[in-house]
């Protein structure tokens, strides 16, 4: 039986030595939504920052469930909240950055009224938002993953805790978020993408998206592979409607994963090692659909060694 004293969301904030003010922007961008004490439960998971930063937050600290752990990564931050966390929907919110509140209060609308599994939505870093007032229809996340290139950011979307299961992030790897979402979507029956800017994402000039750092690339492109082959190893055990939702979402990111290689590494030795592993594993070449014509393109142009070749010193001059 549904517990009604539950929180309606717990709000999960992840932070490692961030500035107390930027932290205290994320926390008062969830305080000021239209949820109820009752309603709410933030849970600030601290990263083993070199200081803690609850004493920093005096006025919120009363509102909050605060977390320190070793410093262990974003995925352990992350279910160490998801094992706290005791609301009926979960958000994650990184803690430099916010909610916008007028787009996230339709999402609340949604989960109030129609109850879903997972409401996606969009995100802004710039001033530029973007409000539909219409509710967007419902779909399984299995239809939309046959039909849509998915934004795997964790914070992308409210979802029902209940659907999660058993799965959680993988620890100590990179893009942990690809991994998780799509199993997650495929749990989901009734799922709302709503084409709202309900989130601000700070982009950081030191992330690990724009590391030049070359032991930073080689794991990230490792973790992004191991990610790969782990995805169409639970896609073989899935019926078959699933499974090709999810062999679509593995050959995006293989697409993806290919065309990091050359423009991280530059390494034709590099490229050809890679694409081995996963012809070894009957993931290269990819499969003969029409995703989209970018995918169509780019698997065609891809078929070919001199073109690989080709393709790698042109991004290695940009």
């Amino acid at each position: 039986m549904e517990n009604k004293d539950r929180p309606l969301v717990s709000f999960i904030v992840t932070c490692y030595d961030l500035p107390a003010d930027m932290v205290g922007k994320c926390i008062d961008s969830i305080l000021n939504l239209s949820l109820r004490n009752e309603e709410r439960e933030i849970i600030l998971v601290d990263d083993g920052s070199h200081n803690s930063i609850i004493d920093c937050l005096a006025s919120q600290k009363d509102k909050i469930t605060y977390i320190r752990q070793k410093n262990s990564g974003l995925s352990i931050a992350r279910n160490n909240g998801l094992h706290a966390a005791s609301g009926k929907y979960i958000q994650f919110v990184d803690g430099d950055d916010w909610l916008i509140r007028e787009g996230y209060e339709q999402c609340l609308d949604i989960v109030r009224f129609a109850h879903p599994d997972v409401v996606m939505f969009r995100h802004t870093s710039g001033d530029r938002t973007h409000m539909s007032y219409s509710t967007p229809p419902c779909t399984s996340g299995t239809a939309y993953l046959q039909s849509h290139n998915m934004r795997a950011v964790a914070w992308g979307y409210t979802f029902r805790r209940d659907i999660m299961g058993e799965l959680r992030f993988t620890p100590g790897i990179y893009h942990e978020d690809e991994e998780f979402t799509p199993q997650l979507l495929l749990k989901a029956e009734h799922v709302y993408d709503v084409d709202t800017t309900a989130y601000f994402y700070r982009k950081r000039p030191q992330s690990i998206t724009t590391s030049k750092d070359k032991r930073k690339i080689i794991k990230r492109l490792d973790d992004v592979e191991g990610i790969i082959k782990r995805l169409d190893n639970v896609a073989q055990n899935m019926t078959s409607d699933k499974r090709l939702a999810m062999k679509r979402r593995i050959s995006q990111l293989t697409m993806d994963y290919i065309y990091n290689t050359m423009k991280l590494t530059k390494s034709v030795k590099q490229l050809e090692a890679r694409i081995g592993r996963l012809e070894d594993k009957n993931l290269f070449p990819l499969p003969e659909n029409h995703y989209t014509t970018k995918y169509t393109m780019f698997r065609n142009a891809i078929k070919n060694k001199t073109v690989r070749k080709l393709m790698c010193a042109m991004l290695g001059r940009m």
